[in-house]
């Protein structure tokens, strides 16, 4: 999955209904690319975090790729990156 832009207040729910069918199934992992996400605000990282414990509750990971700084930082704040696996690099995680 890849995300780019801005995701917000107004656009989160549509994030969250864009993860449903990557957490309907049995996968384990989701690897989200979000190096395109200029901005993500309190209730986006909450749909991320959200998404990341249905994938904990069967054993899986939600790994975030690449975050811009901006993006990094509010994951940081909002302490989801101890919930979220964030890979800074461009390798597999």
């Amino acid at each position: 999955m890849v995300l780019s832009g801005e995701v917000d207040m107004r656009s989160s729910g549509e994030l969250a209904e864009l993860l449903v069918p990557h957490l309907s199934g049995s996968a384990r992992r989701l690897m989200v690319d979000v190096s395109g996400l200029s901005f993500a605000d309190s209730a986006s990282v909450r749909a991320l975090v959200m998404a990341a414990k249905a994938l904990r509750e069967r054993g899986g990971t939600l790994v975030l790729l690449r975050p811009q700084p901006a993006v990094a930082k509010v994951l940081n704040l909002l302490r989801a990156d101890r919930l979220i696996a964030v890979h800074e690099g461009g390798g597999s995680a």
